[in-house]
């Protein structure tokens, strides 16, 4: 009788089923054998308590600020005509740059022109009164010397003579004045720059000194920002730079130039303008910029993690860890301030000292402890 495929299959399995157990019994007797090459932790090492410790490090506490400004220029001017008169053109509009004695407007000059020949012509005059009042003092000396005239008839063309030449100089003054007249009916731009307003248009009868053209001057430009009181002093002694919003990769150098003596009653901030050094066409007028402010607040500093702190209620303070020995010792510390997720310490700690940087509530001084990794922070 043959037997059946189940029952061979139930033959093998008895027969090789007692080597399989023999073999996985060897193989975990093996893994639980602590191999040569490594070092059997020591009763120190499984009492110690891990930790994560960063190092001190004091260094001059540089801060920067930041505030939000307009690009605008150091000089900034209305230009009125000098004389009264009809504007007869006005070849600028908005936008344009003009060079220094560019024409802005010109005014109907056919009065001033008429002025002017009306001074010359009593110039003229003048000059031929003059003339004649000296040759008749001339003549009125020769004959006074030989006895003919008396001292009177002198006096009198000497007097004479004088007055000619007062009227000839009045008259001088008077054409004078009437060609600078004729010369300011033509309003010219001061300085380089360009048009930023235009107050007057052709046809307009202005008066003397009113606003006609607004001009700002490019040659230099500055960034006008409001300074919150707590930052007029840092603003003073740092350094200051320049970045635009629409390039934030371009950035210049700046100077603070002006400080309000005085807090805005409304917004109690300081009118602060710093002169950008070296700008290029890329900075122009109203741009959004920020300006950036950097400076030193005192003696050196040192920023922990927050974490790192623990307070007993006698002040905060930190584990100082004896690295070689496993060993803790309490430290209190002097926080001069919190900046996000750091805390800045004045003092309490010394340079290149080794600290726990979290878990710090969890710990006892009395504890042996175990470096794990550091943090650098």
């Amino acid at each position: 009788m043959r037997p059946s495929p189940a029952a061979l299959l139930l033959v093998l399995s008895l027969a090789t089923a007692p080597p399989l157990a023999g073999c996985q019994t060897e193989a975990a007797s093996q893994a639980a054998r602590p191999s040569a090459h490594t070092a059997a932790p020591t009763d120190r090492d499984r009492a110690a308590r891990p930790v994560l410790v960063t190092q001190v490090r004091y260094e001059a506490p540089v801060t920067e600020r930041r505030f939000v400004g307009t690009v605008s220029p150091r000089l900034e001017s209305d230009h009125g005509f000098r004389v009264a008169g009809r504007v007869a053109r006005r070849p600028v509009d908005v936008g344009d740059r003009v060079t220094a004695g560019a024409p802005l407007a010109t005014l109907d000059d056919t009065d001033l022109r008429l002025r002017l020949e009306q001074a010359e012509a009593e110039a003229r005059a003048a000059r031929s009164a003059l003339s004649l009042a000296e040759s008749e003092r001339r003549r009125a000396e020769s004959l006074h010397r030989r006895g003919v005239n008396a001292e009177s008839v002198l006096d009198a063309r000497r007097a004479a003579a004088d007055e000619a030449a007062g009227r000839l100089a009045r008259a001088e003054r008077a054409v004078a004045l009437a060609r600078n007249a004729l010369d300011y009916a033509v309003l010219r731009a001061d300085v380089a720059g360009v048009v930023t307003a235009v107050l007057v248009e052709p046809g307009q009868v202005v008066a003397v000194g009113q606003p006609a053209i607004r001009v700002a001057g490019t040659a230099e430009t500055e960034a006008l920002v409001a300074l919150p009181e707590r930052f007029v002093a840092q603003a003073r002694a740092g350094a200051a730079r320049v970045s635009l919003w629409a390039d934030p990769d371009r950035t210049y150098q700046a100077r603070l130039r002006e400080l309000a003596p005085a807090a805005d009653p409304l917004t109690r901030t300081y009118d602060a303008r710093f002169s950008i050094l070296d700008p290029d066409p890329n900075v122009r007028l109203g741009m959004t910029v920020t300006v950036t402010v950097r400076a030193n607040d005192g003696g050196p500093v040192a920023r922990l993690p927050l974490a790192a702190l623990r307070d007993d209620g006698d002040g905060p303070a930190v584990f100082v860890v004896d690295r070689a020995a496993g060993t803790l010792s309490r430290q209190p510390v002097a926080v001069v301030a919190y900046e996000g997720e750091a805390a800045v310490l004045g003092g309490g700690v010394a340079t290149g000292d080794w600290v726990v940087a979290l878990g710090t509530q969890k710990l006892d001084a009395a504890q042996t402890v175990r470096v794990v990794d550091t943090l650098s922070f």
